[in-house]
This record gives C-alpha cells, sequence and structure tokens, in this order.
C-alpha cells in the first residue's frame, strides 16, 4: 500500500507489529489519530512510554505493579493464606472479573512447555514453593489453562509441592479441557474457581 507520507507509512508500519493489528487496521487507526488534538496525541504516546518504562513486577506475586507491591498483594483485604497459580497476566485479569476470588496470585510467567524452549527454571515457581515453605499458605488453587503443557506444568508443580503442608486445588473443569482461561466466560470461570477440587482427584478422574 502506497502513502502519500513517510511518517504516515511509518506510523502504520508501527501499529501492524501490534498482534492482530493488519495494515488497514492500522491505517485507520493513523487516520483516526492524525484528526486529533496534537496535545490528545502527545498524552496518549506518553502514556504508553510511560507504561513501558516504569512498570514494575509485584515482588510478592510477579503480578505487574506501579510500586514494589501490586495492588492485589498490598490490599489487607485479601487472604494471603490462599494462592492462586496463573500462567500470566491476562489470567489474573480474568480471575479478578468474576468477583469471587479473595486471595492473592502467583504469576508464573508461563508454562512448561519444551517443544518452546521453556524449562521449569525460566518460571517462578522456586519463588512459589519458597511462599509455601514460609508456612502462610493453606492453599495453591492451580489455575492454569487446561491444555496438555498446562497440566504437565500443574503436575510437576504439584509434585514440589507434595512434601509440604499444603492443600493443592485445581480448577473445576467447567473449563474445557484445551480451553484458555482468557477466553472463558465469567460465569464459567467463577463456577470453576468456586467449584474448585482437590488436585489428587484431578489425577484419578484422568487417570481412568
Amino acid at each position: 500500500m502506497k502513502y502519500p507520507s513517510k511518517l504516515i507509512g511509518n506510523a502504520v508500519a508501527e501499529f501492524t507489529k501490534l498482534p492482530g493489528v493488519g495494515e488497514k487496521t492500522a491505517l485507520r487507526l493513523v487516520l483516526h489519530l492524525l484528526k486529533q488534538d496534537p496535545d490528545r496525541v502527545n498524552l496518549f504516546s506518553e502514556a504508553i512510554a510511560k507504561m513501558r518504562n516504569e512498570i514494575q513486577y509485584c515482588q510478592n506475586c510477579h503480578n505487574v505493579a506501579d510500586h514494589t507491591l501490586c495492588e492485589i498483594c498490598a490490599n489487607p483485604h485479601r487472604d494471603s493464606s490462599t494462592v492462586c497459580l496463573v500462567e500470566n497476566l491476562r489470567d489474573v485479569i480474568a480471575i479478578e472479573n468474576t468477583n469471587i476470588f479473595r486471595g492473592i496470585y502467583h504469576v508464573l510467567g508461563g508454562i512448561i512447555s519444551p517443544i518452546d524452549g521453556i524449562g521449569p527454571e525460566q518460571l517462578q515457581i522456586e519463588s512459589l514453593i519458597e511462599k509455601v515453605k514460609s508456612g502462610t499458605v493453606k492453599e495453591v488453587i492451580m489455575a492454569i489453562s487446561p491444555t496438555m503443557e498446562g497440566d504437565t506444568t500443574i503436575f510437576y508443580i504439584s509434585k514440589k509441592l507434595s512434601a509440604l503442608p499444603v492443600k493443592i486445588t485445581t480448577l473445576a473443569r467447567g473449563v474445557s479441557f484445551g480451553g484458555e482461561l482468557e477466553y472463558t466466560d465469567e460465569t464459567t470461570l467463577a463456577r470453576s474457581i468456586a467449584t474448585r477440587l482437590p488436585y489428587e482427584n484431578y489425577l484419578v478422574k484422568n487417570s481412568n
């Protein structure tokens, strides 16, 4: 596609680097910004730059944060004895939107996937184990997407935690196998959290 300005062409090229944004959508966004007041566009670009440069990761759960602790971990009304183990930030957002979970999170930063070169040492597993060893955690909810890699990750972590005095549960299988948490509707996800199962029950069920 030819553009009347190299500046527009460069802006379109940058927008197309975003996931799910094709050239036509990128051009529509660029032309929209071009119609806006320069001050509004500057606020937009400054917000993006500030987010990228100043974002931090919570020292307790590895969620994104504005300070050393995220808003969830810093909230005294959250139950720090119940830890919901998730793959990434999108899963935290999905579960928070159900308004049913009142514990805290632990963000792994991915799942074990040998085909992608991701092993346990590249995830936030050891910090979870240390958190459980501290004695403050009574339950770990394995809220990992029910895929082959997700189940492998759950199995690995449950074995690491098996000798520690902590209850391990998983989401009830209202979440279909092979699905991703972030695409699960809020009602199904809320029901899966509320009716979570002891992990050993899940192992027995899937071994039959």
